[in-house]
Order: structure tokens, then C-alpha cells, then sequence
């Protein structure tokens, strides 16, 4: 075998394990579920997201933006909503990841508890979502979507 094969495989192996156990797929927007609003909101089941895992959606603005947000149950069991992104840095567009009860940026590293999000705004936190439960279904305005738009404009 050549010795460009060997560092080829040994590279590829590399990657293959490093994919594995991060959280690239994140940043390739695998993660995140496309929805498409009906009458000017959002619906998503409260059943599907009421695990304790951050659950990634994604939808176009009114304005043409693809806007990313996260829906997280915290450890009281409310279902918590915020854009995937900050004040402070929304520019990166690289958003969140769950590490159990705690939501870091990946840019910063900064670390938010999931029982803080929606009750803390500005700053490094994530970016709240008003939402309302109807039914068995979380809500979320496409107003409020438009509005919040501008955070990931940079994604």
C-alpha cells in the first residue's frame, strides 16, 4: 500500500470518528426539522418534545430568512422556546447544543440552565420564543418569527 493510501485511510478513519462523537452534525443543519406554518403559527406536538432533549426546527421568514430555534422541556416540565442564537452571538450562526440540563453556545462555550430560558432575556442567552399551549400542541406566532428573524441572518 502507498504511503498516501495509509495517511488517506488513517485520515478518513479520523474524521469518521470525530463526526461520530460531536456535534458537526449540528453545524451541517441535519439536525434541524423544517416547518411550514399554518395560518400564521406554528404546531408542534407537545408529546414529541416532552423528553428533556432539545428538539431543532427550522422556518423560513416572511423576509426569505431560514430561522432556527430549539425547543427544550426543563427540569420543572415546561417546554421552553428560543432562537438558536444570541445577542451577542448571532453573527457566528452556530447556535446551541444540550448537554443535559444545561444549553451551550458553541461559539462562546458559555453554558444557559434550561430553566432559564424564557424567563431570561439579552446577553449571551437564547433568544425567547413566546409560545402557548392549545390543546396538545406548543405554539409559536410566525410574528414572533418574523421578528426574531434577524438572528440568523448570518446563518
Amino acid at each position: 500500500m502507498r504511503l498516501f493510501q495509509k495517511y488517506f485511510i488513517s485520515f478518513t478513519i479520523i474524521l469518521m470518528v470525530l463526526f461520530a462523537g460531536s456535534n458537526t452534525f449540528a453545524f451541517l443543519g441535519g439536525k434541524f426539522k423544517t416547518m411550514k406554518p399554518k395560518q400564521g403559527n406554528l404546531y408542534i406536538s407537545m408529546e414529541k418534545v416532552s423528553d428533556g432533549k432539545a428538539h431543532y426546527f427550522k422556518v423560513k421568514a416572511d423576509d426569505g430568512t431560514r430561522v432556527d430555534f430549539f425547543l427544550v422541556q426543563s427540569g420543572d416540565g415546561v417546554i421552553r422556546a428560543a432562537i438558536d442564537s444570541c445577542d451577542v452571538c448571532y453573527r457566528s450562526g452556530k447556535g446551541y447544543v444540550q448537554e443535559g440540563n444545561v444549553m451551550i453556545c458553541t461559539n462562546c462555550g458559555r453554558r444557559f440552565a434550561t430553566d432559564k430560558i424564557n424567563e431570561i432575556k439579552g446577553g449571551c442567552n437564547p433568544a425567547p420564543l413566546k409560545r402557548v399551549i392549545e390543546g396538545k400542541n406548543l405554539v409559536i406566532s410566525m410574528k414572533d418569527i418574523n421578528a426574531n428573524a434577524w438572528y440568523c441572518k448570518f446563518k
